[in-house]
């Protein structure tokens, strides 16, 4: 197993080199920079901007600029914000707790509702239950995450407000006037992570009900009934541990929706984390802050990845990576 963890983290290198590359490459051929303020200033001359440019390195081809990039990188150094000159990873490391927050516990509301609705269809087949649950989660997947995000703020910040009950913050990671804490800290948190969470939730109950059904039609399970096992044993001890390993698989390749996905709900909710730092970062052309924005999600992702391979070998103990 040892091995097989050192290995895969060699691999990882060259797949994060690809995806910087990419990535560079992309930010710097859109059209922008971020000197093109000044450019249009009349106060600043041209030489003023050229200074400027050879400051910042932004004089020399991108080509250039990524394998030096990359050079400060292998050193630990990130660089520096070409917007307002603060250190890229000190900004990145203030956001990225709220973005764990966010993506985790969205993670943990999919699983602990997808395993017990989908077991629970499964063994209700062709109930009403399952045709509800079935139409719910194929109209929630239908949906864009953006899209339910502003039908959760329209509803439960919005029309509860008017309805006098109990309505939930819109937007922002905690109170800016008045008392903040713990509490208020859970109440901002409750529906970007519906938000997030629910597209998942749909995926992964239609996928536990489809391997449940697939498994509780084996042998071992009608072996484990015929000799009086509950039901509850049966479902939970025999068919959902066969039934789980894949979802282990799935939910480590869900890592990257997750992230991805947190990009464009930080923006909805006014969510300070590391998506919403990309979008202002490539919005401003600050190449830099969104290189290492973009580093430290396609890392923590594929450490996700691994994680779930670790896990699938841990469950299942006839799988080896020796």
């Amino acid at each position: 197993m040892a091995r097989f963890v050192i290995t895969r983290l060699l691999q990882m290198i060259p797949l994060l080199i690809g995806i910087t590359f990419l990535t560079f490459a992309i930010v710097n051929l859109v059209p922008g920079s971020p000197v093109s303020r000044y450019e249009f200033n009349p106060r600043a001359r041209p030489e003023d901007i050229e200074r400027i440019k050879r400051n910042l390195g932004l004089d020399q081809p991108w080509p250039v600029r990524y394998v030096q990039w990359l050079g400060n990188v292998a050193r630990g150094d990130l660089g520096i914000s070409l917007v307002n000159y603060t250190p890229v990873r000190a900004r990145i490391l203030n956001v990225l707790p709220n973005t764990l927050l966010l993506t985790m516990t969205s993670l943990v509301f999919a699983l602990l509702l997808s395993i017990p609705v989908g077991i629970y269809a499964a063994v209700k087949r062709n109930s009403w239950f399952d045709n509800v649950s079935t139409v719910g989660s194929i109209a929630t997947f239908a949906m864009p995450s953006f899209w339910l995000g502003l039908l959760l703020i329209l509803l439960f910040a919005v029309k509860f407000y008017e309805w006098g009950l109990p309505s939930l913050p819109a937007g922002g990671t905690r109170t800016l006037r008045g008392e903040t804490g713990f509490l208020d800290r859970v109440q901002h948190l409750i529906l970007p992570s519906l938000a997030l969470g629910l597209v998942q939730l749909a995926a992964w109950m239609r996928y536990i009900r489809s391997s449940m059904l697939e498994v509780i039609r084996q042998d071992f399970v009608r072996t484990a009934q015929a000799k009086g096992l509950r039901d509850r044993v049966v479902l939970y001890s025999h068919a959902f541990r066969n039934a789980l390993l894949p979802l282990v698989t799935l939910v480590g390749l869900s890592i990257p929706d997750l992230f991805g996905g947190a990009v464009i709900i930080e923006q909805v909710f006014a969510w300070n984390g590391v998506g919403r730092l990309i979008n202002d970062a490539a919005q401003s052309s600050d190449y830099t802050l969104v290189m290492g924005a973009v580093l430290m999600l396609a890392v923590l992702t594929l450490l996700a990845n691994l994680l779930a391979d670790v896990l699938y070998a841990i469950l299942d103990p006839r799988i080896r990576y020796d």
